[in-house]
């Protein structure tokens, strides 16, 4: 699974204004609403329920809020870049200024995990984390997250 397989050019955001992790997921809830059809209360409130169940904040200033809908028929991913980092309660303390969400079917059981690692093994790439975070075009940063790994080992 490719990382285009999820993420569609609008579903990017290059600068993302929030204060806080509720807002930010609140942004990115109607970004997701207004991109995949969902009605935004739903993608918000799936997000916040799986944060309750402890941060999606990885660290190194990454989240990766993610969550499962009923009525979704594939996997969908969002990126955005923050215009300033926020705190997320992230497991190493440190504020974020890059987030993936990702949503999917309830039925997607072992995508929706392959999909998770995928995102993961990503933004644990740190030349691809650098390269994110110095651009402010959305164009630009859907090439960087959508480049195969060929391509960037090359």
């Amino acid at each position: 699974m490719e990382i285009n397989d999820l993420l569609a050019s609008d579903g990017v955001t290059a600068d993302l204004r929030a204060t806080s992790k509720k807002q930010a997921l609140q942004d990115l809830a109607r970004r997701a609403s207004e991109v995949s059809g969902l009605q935004e209360r739903a993608v918000f409130d799936v997000l916040m329920e799986r944060e309750r169940l402890g941060t999606t904040g990885v660290g190194n200033g990454i989240a990766i809020p993610h969550g499962k809908l009923a009525n979704l028929e594939r996997l969908h991913g969002f990126f955005a870049r923050l215009k300033q980092p926020i705190d997320f309660q992230a497991i190493d303390e440190r504020p974020v200024d890059l987030i993936f969400v990702l949503l999917a079917p309830e039925t997607a059981g072992a995508d929706h995990l392959k999909a998770l690692a995928r995102i993961s093994r990503l933004l644990r790439d740190k030349a691809v984390c650098e390269k994110l975070r110095g651009t402010d075009s959305a164009e630009a940063l859907f090439a960087i997250l959508t480049e195969s790994e060929e391509e960037r080992a090359a």
